[in-house]
């Protein structure tokens, strides 16, 4: 290989990289094929060293997804971009609740959209987590 070391750890720095890219990328496809995907390594000399999956031959999902993308059926992830009570467009303007959904600036708070969330028992949660209680052996007089 004849790398130094700063060059060999430049070179494993850019492989974690692509790798990580790599595995965003996916995640962001959310490909979800019915039987696990197994990483192949590549080797290290190689110019390219990184982790390519390998899909077997039951590559029946992959091959009806790509069959529904060309028929144009598959629907991007779908983002919530109104708000849930006056249905106006919120944009990147919108409010996310602790309850799940997307609110415009005169819906975002709590008292205007009749909130589900149980902020009541969060909040006595995260201060019994935060204070234990502390309790002292008896102490014995003489």
């Amino acid at each position: 290989m004849g790398l130094c070391s700063k060059c060999y750890r430049d070179l494993r720095v850019k492989e974690e990289q692509a790798a990580k890219a790599k595995a965003a990328m996916e995640n962001s496809l959310s490909f979800k094929l019915k039987e696990p995907a197994v990483v192949a390594p590549i080797k290290l000399g190689d110019t390219k060293a990184v982790e390519l999956p390998h899909v077997g031959s039951g590559s029946s999902s992959l091959g009806e997804t790509s069959a529904a993308v060309a028929s144009g059926e598959v629907e991007a992830p779908k983002v919530p971009n109104r708000c849930l009570s006056c249905n106006k467009k919120v944009g990147l303007a919108g409010f996310k609740c602790k309850c799940g959904s997307m609110f415009c600036g005169v819906h975002r708070y709590p008292e205007q959209h009749q909130c589900t969330f149980d902020f009541k028992s969060t909040g006595r949660n995260a201060i019994a987590k935060a204070n234990p209680v502390v309790k002292a052996n008896k102490v014995e007089r003489f």
